[in-house]
């Protein structure tokens, strides 16, 4: 699959920003089974300065200051992003839960990188409301994966899709206590889940193919960003899977970035100096393209 991804952000005050420091995590990640062909990062007014670097998840992140006075600022991120079916783990012998838990608190080197992503997280917190999720799942024996899916059919069961009931700060207790949200949400939920029963999981952020219903025509701009897991499964490694939409994570998912929560990976954040009260609109548009159309492979950052 190819795919022309385009994510608008406008920010508009009711007086003059005079300066605003910012981070942004917008560009997709370069992968075995994801190539980010094409990138570019515009913003009107422009930065007065930059600078690019790789944080400690990996994630690639944007520095930016603006020092000139303004009430408006677009971001505009466009991608071109080839994704190919990811490695399954058909044929891979499983191991079971006791193992590789044992391998997190011998320190074995291959599990010390993952340390980070057993704790929990203010966003990730370990609550009495999560029981109810985690009961029963640790049989003996029982491979991670199998245990990372049941989990995932849970929370796709009992919880209901509702945009109207969260925003990007409402805490997970409030989530656990009327059953709904959104994808963030249920990230959350399944990561602490997770955690819980001493299972390391991160939180994955990115875009995801959005299909129109029947009969009607795709509009564009009106897809959103998206947010899954991973979990740690011994000898396979990193595991995506989508609670929203109770899968694999598969080729129409685009990688922008992972961390422990949503914290370590919102796609824009900073320090503002002045502007007043601000209205914030978003535009996402993840398109698939032929690969005629998708042009040579190039990066660019532009002011």
């Amino acid at each position: 699959m190819i795919y022309r991804l385009t994510h608008i952000t406008t920010y508009m005050y009711e007086s003059d920003v005079s300066f605003s420091q910012n981070e942004a995590r917008l560009r997709p990640q370069d992968l075995p089974w994801q190539e980010c062909r094409e990138w570019s990062l515009t913003m009107d007014p422009a930065p007065s300065y930059r600078r690019e670097r790789v944080d400690p998840f990996g994630n690639h992140v944007h520095y930016l200051e603006f020092d000139v006075p303004h009430r408006q600022l677009e971001v505009r991120a466009t991608s071109s992003i080839s994704t190919s079916p990811k490695p399954t783990s058909d044929g891979v012998a499983a191991i079971g839960w006791e193992e590789v838990k044992r391998g997190f608190l011998d320190n074995l080197p291959s599990a010390l990188p993952v340390q980070p992503y057993l704790h929990h997280t203010a966003m990730t917190p370990d609550l009495p409301g999560l029981a109810p999720l985690t009961d029963g799942l640790l049989s003996p024996g029982r491979p991670v994966l199998e245990i990372a899916m049941e989990l995932c059919h849970r929370i796709h069961r009992e919880y209901r899709y509702d945009p109207a009931t969260t925003t990007v700060s409402t805490p997970l207790g409030r989530v656990l206590a009327q059953k709904a949200g959104v994808c963030q949400d249920f990230a959350h939920l399944m990561i602490a889940a997770l955690r819980r029963v001493g299972l390391a999981a991160r939180y994955a952020s990115g875009y995801l193919e959005t299909l129109p219903p029947p009969g009607k025509v795709r509009l564009v701009g009106a897809d959103a960003s998206h947010a899954w897991i991973s979990v740690w499964c011994p000898p396979i490694g990193w595991v995506d899977i989508d609670p929203t939409n109770d899968c694999l994570v598969g080729e129409r998912h685009i990688v922008v970035g992972w961390g422990r929560d949503y914290a370590d990976v919102c796609p824009w954040k900073g320090l503002v100096l002045g502007g007043g009260r601000q209205t914030i609109t978003v535009s996402v548009d993840t398109a698939p393209v032929t690969l005629e159309a998708s042009g040579q492979s190039q990066s660019q950052w532009q002011g």
